[in-house]
């Protein structure tokens, strides 16, 4: 529940800090006093949208803190165990905070972690239930029906797997489609794939076959020219008639025999005798790479042939001879696909059927439970009418089989009414009256609201268009909803106000330079002054102040039996 609002520099309000118990607070005040900005600052802390306008004038920003205590809530408290916002230290309180700077800007934290708006809104969901004047308005839209129906029976479970099945079901429909449309185009593909592929194929390219195929025809083709040179190169070195080796091995004979220790001369045949040994070495190799050159015009030909075809079938399908070999991978790959594609129809299309059976089933086990509840809710909004004094009024669900698949089901749900007797129930958007509209609206936001899993609940002058006893029932049912919780009502009836646990005051004060708005709990003097205000308007008689103390004090005993 709420249990702390702190609000800074937002609107006409300057600085404001309440602490709220439990039970049913009213909350009233002179029209324009800012009933409505305690209401902008819980719906701004919980992420709603944020304006400049909404700063204070001449302040540069607005600051909005909120306080709640979650030890019920445990769908909040696993919610931010997700998102990895929890204080440890305070593991059954959750602090909001948001900040609107006077440029339209804002920033928002949950727990001293900063957040986006969209996350507080996440949030929110889990810790206020907010029924706003104009709720009878979404009342009208026929969508908002069937998740009214779904919340009552606690039905989100049901309809979370109602919407897996249909997007499963969706999916592979989809597919199977594109299949289906693809398969004439595909044909004409699907022949040109097996030319091509066998073409390829009879080409029989390896990986790595084109380098080695270039390497050896370059070998072959440079064959009778790298013996030739390399035997004259040979011959250089280490020749029959002499050579390189022949000459430096004299040269270090003769050198050898002069008879001298000189360091420079000693250097010198050291050198000598290095390079005889590299001529050595080089004769060897030379001779080595002689005896493997080999000529053979016929592998040559062969070599080029090959080299040819594939150079031609690289540049049929316009690509480099380097990419031929992944090309053919692709190639048949994709005629693999192809040919496989009836196949895929056939495994879609059952997979299809069984997704059709099992989201019809589910959808008939949906349609059932909420049959069920529909009953029920028909029951409890009509005995709420009763007591809202329109007993001759006959509330009902309809819930019609569309066959149309949905992610909800396949159910239409519509909310109807008959407001008078014999006349047959017709849907709310054609009910005229105002009035009725707004006590068939209350009953079903009270109806709905006891079986909300969330603890605070905020009414904003719900109430309009009623008076009289009526307006004391409707009080009554507020209090009778605030003993498992935590309600906040606005509103501008005195009977309801009369039936708060306790009272909040707003007022509007203004001066030459700036107006303020101030709220303050009542005590029980001031609430029967602020009853008769509301009984009687400014001028307070003694006949309107003993009106409303006897007004407090009936709803008061009737509260404790």
């Amino acid at each position: 529940m709420l249990t702390y609002l702190a609000i800074n520099n937002l609107a006409i309000v300057e600085h404001l800090e309440l602490d709220l118990p439990s039970g049913m607070t009213v909350i009233t005040g002179e029209t324009g006093a800012g009933k409505s900005i305690l209401l902008d600052a819980l719906g701004l802390a919980l992420g709603d949208r944020a304006d400049a306008d909404s700063v204070r004038h001449s302040a540069s920003k607005a600051e909005i803190h909120a306080h709640f205590d979650i030890t019920a809530l445990p769908q909040a408290q696993h919610w931010l165990q997700e998102q990895e916002l929890t204080d440890e230290e305070h593991a059954c309180e959750c602090v909001l905070r948001r900040i609107i700077h006077s440029n339209g800007r804002s920033k928002a934290w949950i727990n001293g972690q900063p957040c986006s708006a969209q996350l507080l809104k996440q949030l929110g969901s889990h810790l206020i239930d907010i029924h706003g004047q104009h709720e009878h308005q979404s009342l009208l839209r026929k969508e908002t029906h069937l998740v009214l129906l779904d919340e009552f029976g606690h039905l989100e479970k049901n309809v979370t797997r109602q919407r897996s099945l249909y997007k499963d079901w969706q999916q592979v429909r989809k597919q199977l489609e594109q299949l289906k449309a693809q398969d004439s185009e595909q044909q004409a593909r699907l022949e040109l794939l097996r030319y091509q592929v066998e073409e390829l194929e009879q080409l029989g390219l390896e990986e790595g076959e084109l380098q080695g195929l270039e390497n050896e025809q370059q070998a072959l083709a440079n064959a009778e020219t790298l013996i030739s040179e390399g035997q004259a190169t040979l011959d250089l070195c280490d020749g029959d008639d002499g050579g390189a080796r022949q000459a430096l091995n004299h040269a270090c004979q003769r050198l050898g025999q002069i008879p001298s220790q000189d360091p420079q001369l000693t250097n010198v045949a050291q050198m000598l005798n290095d390079a005889l040994i590299q001529v050595e070495e080089a004769s060897r190799e030379l001779s080595y790479f002689i005896e493997r050159c080999e000529l053979d015009p016929e592998r040559l030909q062969f070599v080029e042939e090959r080299l040819s075809s594939i150079y031609q079938l690289a540049r049929k399908h316009h690509i480099t001879p380097e990419e031929l070999y992944s090309h053919s991978l692709t190639l048949r790959a994709e005629l693999d696909n192809i040919e496989s594609g009836p196949q895929n129809i056939d495994q879609l299309a059952e997979q299809l059927d069984q997704l059709t059976h099992q989201y019809r089933e589910h959808a008939a086990k949906l349609n059932q439970k909420r049959q069920q509840f529909a009953r029920k809710l028909n029951k409890n909004i009509n005995e709420q009418l009763a007591q809202l004094g329109m007993s001759n009024a006959h509330f009902e669900v309809s819930i019609k089989n569309s066959e149309q698949f949905q992610p909800t089901g396949t159910d239409d749900v519509e909310f109807m009414i008959s407001t008078n007797p014999g006349q047959p129930a017709k849907p709310m958007v054609k009910i005229a009256s105002g009035g009725e509209l707004s006590r068939i609206s209350l009953a079903i936001q009270v109806v709905t609201a006891q079986t909300s899993t969330i603890p605070t609940l905020v009414f904003d002058e719900v109430d309009v268009g009623i008076s009289g006893g009526t307006a004391e029932i409707v009080g009554k049912l507020l209090h009778n909803l605030a003993k498992k919780g935590q309600i906040l009502s606005v509103t501008h009836l005195p009977q309801v106000a009369a039936q708060g646990d306790q009272h909040l005051h707003i007022s509007k004060h203004s001066t030459k330079d700036t107006t303020k708005s101030q709220m303050n709990w009542l005590t029980d003097q001031d609430r029967v002054t602020e009853l008769a205000r509301m009984l009687g308007g400014v001028d307070l008689t003694e006949q309107t102040l003993a009106h409303a103390a006897e007004m407090l004090s009936t709803s008061k005993e009737k509260t404790q039996v």
